[in-house]
């Protein structure tokens, strides 16, 4: 998971994005309209990304319903020490 954490966040490209889901997550779960809006971005870029948080398994979603939010996966809150480890590299960065 450490692994999987550096590379979706710190390493690769879109990473900064996928942090800034994760931090906006941690206050609250939220559908991807409401992400989309509280970072000002663009509806489709947030699903992308979302999308390859939940196929490496760290996020997962509520539901199937068009409204569903994102929650952590266990793995992650089992993992949460790396993911602020990694986050605030990512933000210390910026």
């Amino acid at each position: 998971m450490e692994g999987v954490l550096w590379y979706l966040l710190a390493s690769s490209r879109g990473g900064s994005t996928r942090a800034r889901i994760i931090r906006a997550l941690e206050e609250r779960p939220r559908n991807p309209n409401q992400l989309a809006e509280k970072l000002g971005m663009d509806y489709t870029t947030i699903r992308h990304h979302l999308d390859v948080l939940v196929e490496n398994n760290v996020l997962r979603r509520s539901g199937d319903e068009y409204a569903a939010v994102y929650l952590f996966t266990d793995r992650t809150e089992a993992h949460w020490e790396t993911v602020e480890e990694v986050l605030e590299t990512v933000e210390g960065d910026e």
